[in-house]
């Protein structure tokens, strides 16, 4: 019998990632991910827990620069 747990990647064994909506603000993400941008190459991300960019009005996008805030922009604006 084969033992297939030596071919897992670690990365399904940790809680998965998680992305939570933050109320008129930014994409919450937690755990691991692999982020590309649109040609498929890797972004590295500057944490464990970052925020991506819900607004469209980022200076850093994909990640929240608080543009946000900064405008007055709400969920319901989306």
């Amino acid at each position: 019998m084969t033992d297939h747990r030596t071919s897992l990647d670690p990365r399904t064994l940790m809680t998965p990632a998680r992305l939570i909506p933050l109320p008129d603000g930014p994409y919450e993400v937690t755990g691991p991910l692999d982020l590309v941008d649109p040609d498929g190459e890797p972004i590295k991300p500057p944490a464990e827990q970052i925020y991506l960019c819900r607004c469209g009005r980022s200076a850093n996008k994909p990640f929240c620069d608080g543009s946000h805030a900064r405008t007055g922009w709400t969920e319901t604006d989306a």
